[in-house]
């Protein structure tokens, strides 16, 4: 009896691992994103304002800002260390606002919003699983 109860503490469960995931794929992510905007920052795909010195003043701050948001968001994640969601939440809230309240400054794309809405809830429903877990294994 003592011996499972050992092993269910040592062993992850199936949301301890499943979050791990989320947390490697969401830094994936997060760094593909961070490797876009640096791109529009310098200039190496064609089209219009996609060089930092053509950019409007608004575009300025926030290509720059997520550029150095969501690759340390990565980092954060990656390592799951308790900074990254914080940083990612930010980014994934600056860009929404971008693409959602600022539309008419940015231009609309709503699927940013939606995306980052459904990784906050799946990430939400994992930390309330993962809660609800660790209390019951205390409580044991």
């Amino acid at each position: 009896m003592m011996e499972e109860q050992l092993r269910q503490r040592v062993e992850p469960s199936l949301a301890e691992t499943g979050f791990v995931w989320l947390m490697r794929l969401l830094a994936l992510y997060c760094l593909a994103l961070g490797v876009a905007y640096w791109i529009r920052l310098i200039g190496l795909h064609q089209g219009l304002l996609w060089r930092f010195d053509l950019m409007p003043w608004q575009w300025q701050a926030a290509s720059v800002s997520l550029a150095v948001l969501f690759p340390v968001a990565a980092t954060g994640l990656w390592m799951r260390a308790p900074w990254g969601p914080v940083i990612w939440f930010a980014a994934a809230l600056i860009e929404t606002l971008m693409y959602t309240v600022f539309e008419r400054i940015f231009a609309a794309n709503p699927m940013v919003a939606v995306t980052n809405l459904l990784i906050l809830l799946l990430y939400i429903a994992f930390r309330v699983v993962l809660f609800f877990q660790a209390r019951a294994l205390r409580r044991s």
